[in-house]
């Protein structure tokens, strides 16, 4: 049987290439051809396959047949269907297919993300969520998003109300990326969702923010739990985030009785991630290392607590970001007789609970862009069991 690693190159799957969407319309397709969901993808796909000699006669009878080779694929049997918005490199896709979750949708808009996401799912994620029609995207039961933190503008609120205008919540968010996520919750109604940010989202502007997508959510008739949570227990890594859940008031009636997931005990240390043999390119150049030392020292001078983490082998690290690439500053890994070096892609991976079978196919510093810009999987599968709780307890 053909196997679906064959068939991408058939087909010229090239996520680094797709800026029309036609290759996620095709990789879509093939994934949803089992589960009600192909006709969202379904003519933009054979349109594609069209143009293949190859192959689009079967398409077209949906008579294709292949296997899917991938380190992900989706459960034989799944027991509810989510979408993946802003979704990097899969991370909460991870954590709710862990649960029985079939993905049928997947929007990101970095290329280089989208790279790492095929090859690991086997499907190219849609681009810019701003220009995808929310009626396009298939019924589901879950909406995952960890959408990027963008000012939010509440001017005009209180002149509204002065002068006795109804307005909506939703109308406030216009402008952001969270507004694309609530237009979409508007649409499609799924039972339950899930949202994650960074831990400033509650406090930014003096948590107007936060109240405008609370209010926003609630207006949407969703019953609202979010709690920060700490990813340095289930990893070796200090990481708060904020996790925002949902669920549709019209199904539960406000008695979903979701709580967010008992913690164990934080025994987690920096060593049980790491290799033993480390390329020399991971070490430090003494000119990057003094300078670093020098920054470090200036900083403390004046009373300042910026510089570099020399991290504790025993411990856990500070937070690892998207700025990991420039000079791993934050996580410096200490080696005997020869300067600090950083984590590998690897060990960043390890650090935020991603599997060793998780390919990286991309260089070091994009896979270190993706990495600091990921979720720490295992925390959020744990709050994925609260949720996939909650709608097993009305499903039965």
């Amino acid at each position: 049987m053909l196997k679906y690693s064959e068939l991408r190159e058939k087909i010229g799957i090239k996520p680094l290439l797709d800026e029309d969407n036609s290759q996620a319309y095709v990789t879509h397709y093939l994934y949803n051809r089992d589960n009600g969901s192909a006709h969202y993808f379904e003519e933009p796909a054979i349109e594609y396959f069209s143009k293949l000699n190859e192959h689009s006669s079967l398409l077209t009878q949906k008579k294709l047949s292949f296997k899917w080779d991938i380190p992900f694929p989706s459960p034989d049997k799944p027991k509810f269907k989510f979408i993946d918005l802003f979704a990097g490199i899969g991370g909460l896709r991870l954590a709710y297919q862990k649960e029985g979750g079939k993905c049928v949708f997947s929007s990101e808009y970095n290329k280089f993300a989208k790279v790492t996401y095929e090859a690991n799912f086997g499907e190219v994620p849609f681009g810019d969520i701003t220009k995808i029609d929310e009626k396009q995207i298939p019924d589901h039961d879950v909406l995952l998003a960890g959408f990027p933190c963008q000012p939010f503008s509440i001017a005009g609120v209180s002149k509204k109300k002065s002068l006795g205008r109804q307005h909506g919540f939703l109308d406030e968010t216009q402008g952001t990326l969270f507004f694309d996520i609530a237009r979409i919750i508007k649409e499609k109604r799924p039972r339950a969702f899930m949202l994650e940010n960074v831990k400033n989202l509650v406090s930014h502007d003096k948590g107007r923010t936060f109240e405008v997508i609370y209010n926003a959510l609630d207006e949407l008739n969703y019953t609202i739990h979010f709690r920060v949570l700490d990813g340095k227990y289930f990893v070796p890594q200090h990481r708060e985030r904020i996790v925002i859940v949902g669920f549709d008031r019209n199904v539960f009636e406000g008695k979903d009785d979701f709580q967010f997931p008992a913690l164990p005990d934080p025994d987690k240390k920096i060593r049980d991630i790491l290799d033993e043999e480390i390329e020399a390119k991971y070490t430090l150049s003494d000119k990057l290392w003094n300078y670093l030392q020098g920054y470090a020292a200036k900083h403390k001078a004046k009373g300042n607590g910026f510089g570099f983490g020399l991290t504790n082998l025993d411990g856990i690290s500070r937070t690892m970001s998207a700025r990991y690439y420039k000079d791993g500053a934050e996580i410096l890994i200490p080696q005997e007789d020869v300067n600090p070096r950083r984590l590998t892609p690897r060990e960043c991976a390890r650090l935020q609970g991603f599997p060793d079978d998780y390919r990286i196919p991309v260089s070091d510093n994009q896979a270190y862009r993706q990495f600091g810009n990921s979720v720490v999987m295992p925390l959020m599968n744990a709050v994925a069991k609260e949720v996939v709780k909650v709608l097993d307890r009305f499903d039965g």
